[in-house]
């Protein structure tokens, strides 16, 4: 027995590498009570611990480090856990059994790797500094964050899963983003060459370039941007930063310094429960290879955790044998599916493929030469078909007597799968390793919601891609039981969102209280449905938000009309249709800001934001504004914000329609239209599509015949690109298409829910949404535009309406007892306009008021 367990009967365990598979170890330890035989010691590089990088695009987009942390800190907090932050292992000593790091050394008994995996870099000449960023960790992404300040344009190398996500990162960075890829096209393990050139497709519509075939062979100094990367085919391309996204290797520096046997093509070789060639020390995730193989997903990784876990803890569970690398991502707000045998390169199978040319939409089924067996599939453009076609593969079940059904459109395919007939084997998460028969077994044993389910197992808490399927699972047990699937709003209301607007509609219902009294329970309602039944009225009667039956239900931005900042200021946001407006319009809002004080900044959707306005000057702002012209822009309710344009055929040589006119019709039309969600609209005068429309809930893009209709889309920590619904239609039938969806919409939503996610979660997906639109299957069309209608018609500023009413006026005041403003709100001066000052300096920051004068 050597040092470390001398002192007491435990034994020391040593995890070196706190990544997700090394942290999901350390928890499958605990769970089945590692504690009781081994001291854990885990070390890691980072100086974080572990956090989600199947998720690291989200940081950019503005989540929190702390908010991507791995379960909670206390797992590492228990009495026999040691975690090692910041702390790299430098060296295994296998002969005296101990791992050295720069503070000294640390026995074991056992060792598990889980190292990971380091981004490749190519050997290019002129490679370094902002010319040589990787997109692997947090700290990564800072450089990026950093590089891309004052830039323009930026370039990913590599054109796989990471390189696209890391292409994504550029745009939310707002830079001109590039992508340059090796092979013939992109994600080329994933996706086949129709595939691939959907995906192109798709990508370049979203003004990302694409270029393929590219071997990079040098980088320069540029002339236009700082870098010129020179091709060893094709025209060079100049950036201002590179972003290497080339692959990944397994991270194998202490196994082969350690002389552990290492695989031909990379990696710790590994057997069936995951040893190394040292019984002692085992390896895990993507420094593990297994047959030669190494697995560069998550689900994989965390399997091998699971077998390591319980051959340490004495419960060994069955081997490990491969894994399957099916895989369903959003990329670049894009569907992207691969399952199985993507390329059908099992000897004999057929294939059969749906290919969209207009839509940029594809899929492949690959199936057995007897027909009889789902081998894989790919999937471009939508993944409403990835779950089912995911259990016929896993599960063996025998495809219709026409395969192709499975991938045809909605209105003409086969019935989806139902749950019911998924066997209990049949893996639900694939990260967690949970199949049907655990869901059941979590049900049986108490838990009657989702939550309770999520809990007990764990699934859909790794990478999310299963949520769905989890639900309908979840929903199917309880309802097979007997146990009646609550749906209701809240406590309240015993209804679903849209049965309330049903109610409320057929029952010509106008208020809460009326509401609650006739279909509710209790006296008061709650935070969910009070601003759920407020949207559903004011969507239905679009009465004004100040009216005294609404306000009670309201939040704190649509209770003043403005939204609330985080020093107890507000921001003042007027309505300028289609980013037009007058140099007179400018000038007044120039002067309300001046005279107020206020910081101006134009926004991404071409308004004018006024921020610092405190409670008791709104309505003199308003007045103000009113008088020059303006009306509310509607920034703070769940309603149209704003609808983008270029400038179009008035001024735009590539222009061939109005678009200015366009848009000012359509955000005339709909402005004020309250919804479950804000929404968005935008009108390009050319397929150049200078004002983005493929991102946005209502995008409209002209054509030499007409108008292009595009849907459903969203921009946001989670993007989606809008579908193409309709072409070359005229003004009255794009209005009257607008108008039905639109109204649809609102009738039949979830709460809170966008259009991007009501589309994915209808039956039926876009084909119903253009049967009930455009065919007219519901026999609904007459009624939704008069719905429309009736709101077009009630329209009024908000604003407007409130200064004209003094009992509303009494509400805009900071103090009950005093007409001023709030003493404790202060504010600096930055770039020569106001901003707020930092809390902890607040006693030391002169007033604006007092620094201006």
């Amino acid at each position: 027995m050597n040092a470390a367990a001398t002192s007491d009967s435990l034994q020391t365990l040593v995890v070196i590498g706190n990544g997700m598979v090394g942290h999901h170890c350390v928890e499958q330890l605990i769970a089945r009570g590692a504690l009781e035989r081994y001291r854990i010691h885990v070390f890691g590089e980072e100086t974080r611990r572990a956090y989600d990088r199947v998720h690291l695009s989200e940081y950019l987009n503005g989540r929190d480090a702390e908010s991507m942390a791995m379960g909670e800190a206390s797992l590492y907090e228990q009495e026999g856990v040691t975690l090692h932050l910041g702390e790299p292992v430098l060296d295994i000593d296998r002969r005296q059994q101990e791992v050295v790091t720069a503070s000294g050394r640390t026995a074991y008994d056992k060792l598990v790797l889980a190292t990971g995996s380091y981004p490749f870099v190519p050997p290019i000449a002129g490679a370094e500094g902002t010319s040589r960023l990787v997109y692997r960790t947090i700290d990564d992404l800072d450089l990026i964050r950093e590089a891309a300040r004052g830039a323009r344009r930026g370039v990913v190398v590599g054109g796989g899963l990471l390189g696209l996500e890391a292409a994504n990162a550029l745009k939310s960075l707002n830079l001109e983003a590039h992508v340059v890829e090796f092979a013939p096209r992109l994600m080329p393990v994933q996706l086949d060459e129709a595939g691939g050139a959907a995906l192109k497709a798709r990508i370049e519509s979203l003004g990302v370039g694409v270029h393929l075939s590219r071997a990079t062979q040098d980088i320069k100094p540029g002339t236009q941007y700082r870098y010129r990367m020179r091709f060893a085919e094709g025209a060079p391309l100049e950036t201002d930063l590179i972003v290497f996204s080339a692959g990944i290797r397994p991270q194998v520096f202490l196994a082969r310094k350690a002389g552990l046997a290492l695989a031909e093509r990379g990696g710790v070789a590994i057997d069936d429960h995951c040893r190394t060639s040292d019984d002692q020390i085992y390896a895990i995730g993507e420094c593990a290879s297994w047959n030669g193989a190494v697995f560069g997903l998550v689900a994989p990784g965390y399997q091998m955790a699971r077998i390591v876990a319980a051959e340490l803890c004495g419960a060994p569970e069955q081997p490990f044998t491969g894994a399957d690398m099916s895989t369903k991502l959003k990329l670049l707000g894009v569907d992207v599916g691969s399952i199985g045998d993507a390329h059908g390169a099992t000897p004999g199978s057929r294939s059969y493929r749906f290919i969209d040319e207009a839509g940029s939409s594809y899929r492949r089924l690959v199936v057995s030469a007897d027909g009889k067996r789902v081998l894989g599939a790919v999937l471009v453009g939508d993944n409403s078909y990835y779950d089912t076609l995911l259990q016929y593969a896993q599960n063996g079940i025998a495809p219709p007597a026409d395969p192709s059904s499975l991938i045809l459109p909605q209105g003409q395919a086969a019935p989806l799968l139902g749950v019911d007939a998924l066997p209990a084997a049949a893996t639900i998460c694939s990260c967690h390793n949970v199949n049907k028969g655990a869901i059941c077994d979590a049900i049986d044993g108490g838990c009657t919601d989702l939550a309770g389910v999520k809990a007990c197992t764990k699934a859909a808490s790794g990478c999310g891609g299963c949520a769905g399927l989890l639900k309908q699972v979840v929903e199917h047990e309880l309802a097979s039981r007997g146990v009646a699937v609550d749906k209701s709003l809240c406590e309240h209301f015993a209804y679903t969102r849209q049965e309330l607007y049903a109610i409320v509609r057929v029952g010509g219902i106008e208020s809460f209280e009326e509401l609650l009294a006739s279909h509710g329970r209790g006296h008061v309602g709650c935070e969910i449905c009070k601003p759920a039944v407020g949207s559903i009225l004011a969507s239905c009667w679009n009465r004004p938000i100040q009216d005294p039956h609404l306000v009670p239900l309201q939040d704190t931005n649509d209770t003043f009309m403005a939204n609330m900042q985080k020093n107890g200021t507000y921001s003042v946001v007027p309505r300028m249709p289609a980013g037009e407006v007058t140099p007179d319009g400018l000038i007044a809002i120039g002067a309300v800001a001046k005279k107020y004080k206020l910081y101006v900044k134009v926004t991404g959707g071409q308004r004018i934001d006024l921020f610092g306005a405190q409670l008791h000057e709104l309505p003199s702002i308003w007045s103000e504004l009113i008088a020059a012209g303006f009306e509310t822009g509607h920034a703070y309710g769940k309603s149209t914000r704003t609808v983008k344009s270029c400038v179009g055929s008035t001024w735009c040589r590539y222009g061939v329609q109005d678009s200015v006119k366009m848009a000012l019709d359509i955000e005339h039309r709909y402005k004020g239209l309250r919804a479950p969600h804000k929404l968005k609209f935008a009108v390009s005068g050319c397929t150049r599509e200078c004002a983005e429309a493929q991102s946005k809930d209502i995008g409209v893009i002209a054509t030499e015949n007409g108008w292009n209709l595009y849907v459903c889309g969203n921009g946001g920590m989670r993007p989606r690109h809008a579908e193409l619904f309709a072409t070359d239609l005229d003004d009255a039938t794009l209005i009257r298409y607008i108008d039905r969806l639109l109204m649809f919409y609102i009738r039949t939503a979830d709460k809170l829910q966008r259009t991007s996610v009501w589309r994915e979660s209808l039956e039926g997906g876009l084909e119903f949404l253009k049967q009930v639109v455009i065919d007219d299957s519901l026999g609904l069309a007459a009624e939704l535009e008069a719905q429309m209608q009736l709101v077009v018609d009630r329209y009024e500023c908000e604003w407007a309406n409130a200064i004209s009413d003094p009992e509303k006026l009494k509400r805009f005041r900071t103090f009950v007892n005093e007409s001023g403003g709030d003493p404790d709100i202060q504010f600096v001066q930055e770039r020569g306009q106001p901003r707020p000052a930092p809390a902890r300096a607040a006693a030391r920051v002169i007033p604006i008021a007092e620094e201006i004068a």
